[in-house]
């Protein structure tokens, strides 16, 4: 298949390109900066290169994955979000129908679900989150954007039958969280795989398997992230004291921790069930939270990418 992949240059990008090609696809790469996975340059809020793109390449699937994210809230004013995020996924929504392009997945984030009073974990319990979640009230910008751009999938979907689907990816960059700075980046990391981290190759190939389903799917909404080893009846106790019941299901993982100079959380806020992918796509991360403790007894690599400089293309104004 002649696949349009944006954000080619990105940290997902590059991922999805080769994996693309592996599976046999033909890549035509988009992004506001050049890189070896990216034949165009430019941004999609220009409908005219958008088109040109489509028509001259040949396009029959699409892999949306360019989009401003919760770092560039510092360098870029908000109506760059509405530029990229909202009107850049209308233009290219629009002119993949007029293509004839036969099916459309969109890199969407768990962030949007994640209302203010999650944030600041309110809540008695964990929240347990899935598709079904809501009302969804994103807390700032690139939230609403990318809310927004779910919406817009959904009513061109609705009016033209393309199929499409939308993949809400949980964390999965290189950098440091830039609201928590007590523990390290890989030990911050590790722990994020209990309940809302996967690596970069897992989201990398859930785009390809939504590519692949979307025209059985038609439209969908998935939460993408490892899987969580907790049940909802957990919710209570992980946020009360998430070491007991993470040493029920790891039993060795505060030792290993412990020789690792690392610290377990104590308190979990909000968990993201995968369930519905694996469910319906027959798609399930390769990687969890046991793959890292496994990688800590063997002494192997982990699983984690870690790189606190990377810093995601620029746009130019």
């Amino acid at each position: 298949m002649r696949v349009l992949l944006t954000g080619s240059t990105g940290w997902l990008g590059r991922y999805l390109a080769t994996m693309l090609r592996a599976a046999g696809h033909a890549v035509t790469g988009l992004d506001v900066a050049p890189g070896p996975d990216t034949q165009v340059v430019g941004t999609l809020a220009d409908r005219a290169l958008v088109e040109r793109t489509m028509l001259s390449h040949g396009i029959e699937g699409v892999i949306h994955a360019a989009a401003l994210h919760k770092p560039d809230i510092e360098r870029y004013p908000r109506q760059a979000f509405i530029d990229v995020n909202v009107t850049g996924t209308l233009n290219l929504l629009e002119e993949a129908v007029a293509a004839g392009v036969e099916r459309f997945v969109f890199t969407s984030t768990t962030s949007l679900m994640i209302t203010q009073a999650i944030r600041d974990e309110t809540s008695t319990e964990a929240v347990w989150l899935d598709e079904s979640s809501g009302p969804l009230t994103p807390r700032n910008v690139y939230g609403l954007t990318k809310r927004a751009a779910e919406e817009v999938c959904r009513l061109v979907h609705g009016e033209t039958g393309m199929p499409v689907i939308v993949l809400r990816t949980a964390r999965f960059f290189p950098e440091d969280d830039d609201t928590h700075r007590d523990l390290s980046g890989e030990n911050m990391k590790a722990n994020e795989f209990l309940n809302r981290r996967l690596t970069v190759e897992d989201c990398a190939a859930a785009h390809v398997a939504a590519l692949e389903k979307a025209p059985t799917v038609g439209f969908g909404t998935y939460l993408v992230s490892a899987p969580t080893p907790f049940a909802r009846e957990d919710a209570a106790e992980l946020k009360r004291d998430a070491r007991t019941v993470i040493g029920r299901y790891f039993p060795d993982a505060a030792d290993l921790y412990a020789a690792w100079g690392w610290r377990l959380p104590e308190s979990i806020g909000r968990v993201y069930d995968a369930g519905l992918i694996e469910r319906e796509l027959g798609f399930r991360c390769a990687t969890d939270f046991a793959a890292v403790l496994q990688a800590m007894r063997n002494g192997s690599t982990l699983p984690i990418e870690h790189n606190a400089d990377y810093v995601s293309p620029a746009l130019s104004f």
